[in-house]
């Protein structure tokens, strides 16, 4: 078994060599990369930067790494914003068909919070499954600066 070790933290530095976009109506994306996996240890406090190198180019990459106190209240306000959204998004959105459905005496229009009622759930319907995502895969890590343009890296962190 793949047991992670405490006080750190997977992450795969990814070069990617190819990137394909086909078809017209119905895009496919098609992308190799070649990864390599490096542990990287957490500070006891605070940030740290650590070098990371790329296993095709050998290009040296940095990536910023939080302690796990940090990463997991990050972790947690994320996903606390996403519930706030979803309540958000659910209020708005019976406001918006409560208000809609009716039918008004002619020559009065909807209320003012109407169409910030109808802003607010089509902003939510975006925000919340992306707060939720990110909450999900963060780790503490995130790449500070990438090499020459024409080169492509990603850090990500590792499924365990």
């Amino acid at each position: 078994m793949n047991r992670p070790i405490p006080g750190t933290v997977e992450v795969a530095v990814r070069h990617i060599l190819s990137d394909k976009v086909t078809g017209f109506l119905v895009r496919t994306r098609t992308m190799i990369w070649k990864d390599n996996v490096f542990r990287v240890r957490r500070p006891q406090a605070g940030k740290q930067t650590v070098e990371l190198t790329c296993p095709v180019c050998d290009a040296s990459l940095l990536a910023e790494v939080r302690t796990e106190a940090r990463a997991r209240r990050t972790r947690i306000v994320l996903r606390t914003l996403a519930a706030l959204c979803a309540i958000v998004f659910f209020a708005a959105l019976g406001y918006v068909v409560h208000e809609g459905g009716k039918t008004l005496p002619e020559g009065q229009s909807l209320p003012t919070l109407f169409p910030v009622s109808v802003v607010a759930a089509f902003v939510t319907f975006a925000v919340t499954p992306a707060l939720f995502i990110n909450s999900r895969v963060y780790n503490g890590v995130s790449l500070l600066d990438a090499p020459k343009p024409r080169r492509r890296h990603a850090v990500r962190p590792v499924k365990g």
